[in-house]
């Protein structure tokens, strides 16, 4: 048994926030149907790379979800959207706040047909504010929460504000909302009450910045605290070895100890361990401090990460058969569950590839209504 294999999920993403979230929950057994238009959702050609039609997100953010092509600016393509929300459990969606209800598909029309529907609104500023009308993206939600700005004083207070790599402005407020939905769905399922939830990027960027309750209790910006309180930062940070780089993170009174007894020195300094560990390489720097028991790391590039044994050991990675793509090795579900093991199973869909099954087998569709939705080019069906 899956955990949420009774649940079916509307999944009217794109881009990395939304799919992201409906991919969590395709991973853990929910059937996720993923609509697109007819000519194929933006974030199929997003990223540079593209492979059997698709960028190399699409690829693993789609993992373990049906397709259907959908255009829900025709009559033909809303009336099947409005059959599929009577079957459904959760719809989610990340278009700009208002764009459900200028398509008639507002969660008060929604819940009229399916009392029981969960509705997720996604976006970057909320449904409600003075915001609320803006476009958002990723790097615009860590900006405005403080995390761009953070990651540059990290290196230098004067110096530029640095952004995050990837897009953590979407996968964190993605994380955010499959982890609501799921709460919605057990608060459903014990009270009979559905519910929308208004999830914003801006919100739960800020949620995950720690450093405003710093802010608040000291009147002190992060850097400021740090250069005030030198030893709550603990001792560490990137040093520089033959062949690449190590990072060292002791953050207790400990494992300082435990070092300097470890190096045979009366004081353990940055400009100590940097003359030290410049004359080693990478792996010899990592595995002299793993035996101080301190915790340190290698710094991965990409090729060192797919190939790291305790990473292969824990099934962190697994190859799945695309259907242009061929074979597609993607990052697999990383927690680790005793009774209800999750396994990635199935690739990202290729445009409409799962039309026949969910129009024929989902709504009992037969060959005139589907032939007349081709016709209205309500859906469409394509090689790549």
């Amino acid at each position: 048994m899956k955990i949420l294999e009774d649940i079916r999920v509307l999944d009217l993403t794109q881009f990395w926030f939304g799919p992201f979230c409906t991919m969590m929950l395709a991973d853990m057994g929910a059937e996720v149907i993923r609509i697109e238009p007819p000519w194929g959702s933006v974030d199929r050609l997003a990223d540079a790379y593209i492979a059997g039609g698709s960028s190399y997100t699409f690829h693993q953010l789609n993992l373990n979800k049906k397709g259907l092509t959908l255009n829900l600016k025709t009559e033909e393509g809303l009336r099947v959207f409005k059959d599929l929300v009577p079957k459904a459990d959760i719809v989610v969606q990340n278009f700009r706040p208002g764009t459900m209800e200028r398509l008639g598909l507002g969660y008060d029309v929604l819940k009229e047909l399916n009392p029981k529907l969960i509705y997720a609104a996604l976006s970057g500023f909320g449904q409600t504010g003075p915001y609320t009308a803006r476009p958002c993206f990723a790097p615009i939600a860590e900006a405005m929460s403080g995390h761009t700005r953070l990651t540059g004083d990290g290196v230098d207070p004067n110096g530029p504000p640095i952004e995050m790599a990837q897009a953590y402005g979407d996968l964190g407020p993605g994380l955010f909302a499959a982890m609501s939905i799921i709460a919605a769905i057990r608060h459903r399922d014990q009270t009979g009450v559905a519910q929308m939830i208004d999830v914003a990027q801006f919100d739960c960027m800020t949620a995950l910045n720690m450093a405003i309750t710093g802010y608040n209790l000291s009147g002190m910006l992060l850097h400021e605290i740090q250069d005030k309180y030198p030893m709550a930062r603990g001792f560490g940070g990137l040093f520089k070895a033959k062949d690449g780089y190590i990072r060292l993170a002791s953050f207790s009174p400990r494992l300082i100890d435990d070092l300097r007894e470890y190096m045979g020195v009366d004081e353990v300094t940055e400009d100590l361990i940097e003359e030290m560990v410049k004359e080693m390489t990478r792996d010899e720097a990592v595995a002299y401090f793993v035996a101080a028991r301190v915790p340190v790391a290698p710094v991965y590039k990409l090729n060192d990460v797919v190939e790291d044994e305790h990473l292969i050991e824990r099934n962190m990675f697994t190859t799945v058969q695309h259907k242009n793509a061929g074979p597609v090795k993607v990052v697999n579900f990383p927690v680790k569950f005793s009774e209800t093991p999750i396994q990635v199973e199935n690739a990202s869909p290729i445009i409409g590839e799962h039309n026949e099954s969910v129009l024929r087998g989902l709504l009992g569709y037969g060959d005139e209504e589907i032939d007349a939705l081709k016709k209205a080019n309500a859906i469409a069906e394509r090689s790549q």
